[in-house]
């Protein structure tokens, strides 16, 4: 069997803030949508945001399973400064000994910044 990913969902509250979020942190470009469902294309796989009525954030840490994003980028210090300016957040808990920076989105939702 032969599959290919065509897209990562990504459940959240409001989609149109979050992929504005992304849009914003990565420079990738909206797809169009509504309030209920929207998208990002630009990297290798595109992402797309789903409205769930109720949506709670996973947390960090818990216990619970997740999916979370990585970026690398050339500068982590400079790339935290930029994506808490636009509402991600920093959390205490930090795993990996220094090879990788956890952040929250302003849903929740845990990515990791690493050094290309």
């Amino acid at each position: 069997m032969t599959t290919t990913l065509s897209s990562i969902v990504i459940d959240c509250a409001d989609p149109t803030a979050l992929a504005g979020f992304y849009a914003k942190a990565t420079g990738w470009q909206s797809t169009g949508g509504d309030a209920d469902f929207t998208g990002l294309e630009g990297g290798p796989v595109p992402i797309s945001f789903q409205r769930v009525d109720g949506y709670r954030g996973p947390g960090w840490p818990a216990d619970g399973k997740h999916l979370h994003l990585e970026f690398k980028v050339p500068d982590i210090e400079a790339a935290k400064k930029e994506l808490t300016a636009l509402g991600a957040t920093v959390p205490d808990f930090q795993p990996g000994g220094g090879d990788w920076t956890v952040l929250l989105d302003p849903e929740g939702h845990p990515f990791c910044l690493m050094a290309e």
